[in-house]
């Protein structure tokens, strides 16, 4: 019989929970049956999407029912991310679609004047001293959340724009705004706490530092170009050499510091196939970090197959610029916050153009207004590659940096060019959320935690 039960809503990244539960020994079964969720001995309600869909998909299946009658009852409950927002009583994301109200109140949008959606590593800052969060560092991928605990409710907070919860327990319930699996050593010991029962002691409390500082922390993202299951990097997209297997190279990463793992299938779309699944899940199963995969993703399904492999983002290129809509679509069926818009931008004269297919075509006369429009439809990323830089260790294209920043309110990665220390530093400065490297590591010319370890002393704050 399972340890924890993991509730199959249509609508969440079951891979990525149910890894992180398994690296700590338990057992795990997935499903979608009230029955099964209501003997189950713990309970874990997950989620990506949007408020309505989600809801929508549990009281299709009853499964809104037994969720609540598992907190009633005390069954020991984990809601992560939409399923912490599922069981408030609203979101603004979805008026007039009333939630599972276990915990009061209604989910408000974060405000305009930050980037949205809230991507990345955050402090997490515990409001007691007895419960299974402990003040850290975690991993958000959310557009709305809860502004005021709840009354009854022990909280966490985290900001963006504005303070909003970040976790909320009572009795057995733990609901995670954050994602704990994907939240690295910080993430898997709350999860091993919620496992077993023990509590963040106050003498363990007393002893650590101050709670970390409030605010985003600007992200190091190797990326990991996949062909035919391994590792490959070139110049410009082209004459690809090998540079090791994937799980390996992203376990790596992660014991360095590593605040993301992008996998992109580089022959994929070129060769008019799907992204290799069993190359995501292994490297799924090797990072308890976030994982962005992209590379053949045409419609709905392909990213549907890869969220179920272990991806917890999808990245979208030449099938997007062909089939703007294709955006639309993935937002709608799976959230913004799960959309990356790659785009390979090339110079042209005092401005840029975007590429399809590896580079190999011309995509959009102006990747600017491409990026502006993506946002629109509803990327909740930019993926921001200069063509000309690409592999060139000649530093990243800050003028393309600065007007894809300016032009879109999303984050955005830069990618292309980073060949030292510094370089990273300006793309940081010139207003990138996250950088993307990957020859600089995978020639292992520098490190993850070299390169933190120099933006900290030019004052630019990251996760340690």
């Amino acid at each position: 019989m399972a340890d924890v039960v993991i509730v199959d809503s249509g609508v969440a990244n079951l891979a990525s929970i149910a890894c992180g539960l398994r690296r700590l020994g338990a057992g795990v079964a997935i499903t979608a049956d009230p029955a099964v969720v209501s003997s189950a001995g713990r309970v874990v309600v997950p989620g990506v999407g949007a408020f309505g869909a989600g809801l929508a998909a549990l009281r299709a299946r009853g499964l809104d029912v037994v969720v609540r009658a598992a907190s009633e009852h005390r069954t020991p409950l984990l809601a992560i991310c939409l399923g912490m927002q599922m069981l408030c009583e609203a979101s603004e994301e979805t008026p007039g679609v009333a939630g599972l109200g276990v915990i009061a109140g209604t989910c408000r949008r974060l405000p305009d004047d930050v980037r949205v959606p809230h991507l990345g590593w955050n402090s997490v800052t515990a409001d007691g001293t007895a419960g299974l969060v402990a003040s850290g560092v975690a991993a958000f991928a959310n557009s709305y959340a809860l502004r005021e605990a709840s009354p009854g409710w022990m909280p966490a907070w985290s900001t963006h724009g504005a303070r909003f919860v970040a976790a909320l327990e009572r009795g057995a319930t733990l609901a995670c705004q954050f994602h704990p699996e994907l939240s690295g050593a910080y993430g898997a010991a709350l999860l091993e706490r919620w496992l077993t029962g023990e509590r963040v002691s106050t003498t363990s409390v007393s002893a650590e530092a101050p709670p970390p500082t409030p605010g985003l922390l600007p992200r190091v993202v190797p990326c990991l170009d996949v062909k035919n299951g391994r590792v490959v990097k070139g110049i410009r997209f082209q004459e690809l050499r090998d540079a090791g297997d994937p799980a390996e190279q992203g376990a790596l990463y992660e014991q360095q510091g590593a605040d993301e793992i992008v996998v992109l299938d580089v022959a994929a779309s070129p060769e008019g196939r799907g992204t290799q699944l069993d190359t995501v899940e292994r490297v799924r199963a090797a990072v308890r970090i976030p994982l962005t995969v992209g590379g053949g993703v045409r419609r709905v399904d392909d990213a549907r197959r890869l969220l179920a492999a272990g991806a917890d983002k999808v990245s979208v290129n030449t099938a997007a610029i062909e089939r703007p809509a294709l955006v639309s679509e993935l937002a709608a069926e799976f959230g913004s916050q799960c959309v990356v818009l790659a785009i390979d931008a090339r110079r042209s004269g005092e401005s840029w153009e975007a590429l399809t297919r590896g580079g190999r075509a011309l995509g959009r006369a102006d990747a600017v207004t491409w990026a502006r429009e993506g946002a629109q439809l509803g990327a909740g990323e930019i993926l921001l590659t200069s063509w000309d830089r690409d592999g060139t260790r000649a530093g990243p294209d800050l003028a393309l940096l600065r007007a894809v920043v300016a032009a879109v309110p999303v984050p955005v990665i830069a990618s292309g060019g980073i060949g030292e220390r510094g370089h990273v530093a300006d793309a940081f400065r010139a207003g990138a959320d996250a950088v993307l490297a990957a020859s600089l590591f995978h020639d292992g010319d520098d490190t993850v935690v070299g390169i933190k370890t120099d933006l900290t002393r030019r004052g630019i704050r990251v996760r340690t």
